[in-house]
């Protein structure tokens, strides 16, 4: 029986490095990646994962197939200075590695991001994608993100630019359970 999970990662052993190296690699070569066109050298990549995890302002949630680290998303709180602006949180950097789609790993980890998101108080989630990566649209799309915007030049890519699309997604508070609702 195939298991999936998602957690919030607060530290990674150097299992969990090594896997979501792996899992980042297959996805970049894929056309998949969050920024990297091709897979870094891994001492590039460890370094990264490992700054993530300084960041106050990032929460690393991972997705996991049979125990196995595939995926993973960020959620990235604003700058402090930015009162403007704090109501508002992005999700950045999602993927999940091409072996392990199939299973709901990245609804799971839009989802776990959302709920952070919610329980963190934010009012809004954003994200932006490549227009190439028609399934990331479509699960954005289905999970009630509303495209706000296109840019024709967002990446560049063999020397083509190619379009991005940033959405939104206003952050109702979280629904009362049945109990809850009981209550009252």
């Amino acid at each position: 029986m195939t298991t999936v999970a998602i957690h919030r990662a607060t530290a990674l052993s150097e299992r969990e490095l090594n896997e979501l190296c792996d899992a980042a690699e297959a996805a970049i070569r894929d056309g998949g990646g969050f920024g990297w066109l091709k897979p870094p050298r891994r001492d590039v990549q460890e370094k990264y994962w490992r700054g993530v995890m300084l960041v106050p302002e990032r929460e690393l949630y991972i997705a996991r197939l049979d125990d196995m680290v595939c995926g993973s998303a960020q959620l990235l709180r604003p700058a402090r200075n930015n009162e403007a602006q704090s109501f508002a949180c992005q999700m950045v950097h999602a993927f999940v590695a091409p072996w392990a789609r199939g299973h709901g790993l990245a609804r799971g980890l839009v989802l776990a991001v959302e709920r952070a998101a919610r329980k963190a108080g934010f009012k809004m989630l954003t994200l932006d994608v490549r227009v190439t990566q028609s399934a990331a649209i479509h699960l954005y799309e289905t999970l009630g993100f509303t495209c706000w915007g296109t840019n024709p030049r967002y990446a560049l890519v063999d020397g083509e630019f190619v379009a991005g699309r940033y959405y939104q997604k206003l952050l109702d508070p979280e629904p009362a359970t049945s109990a809850q609702a009981e209550a009252r």
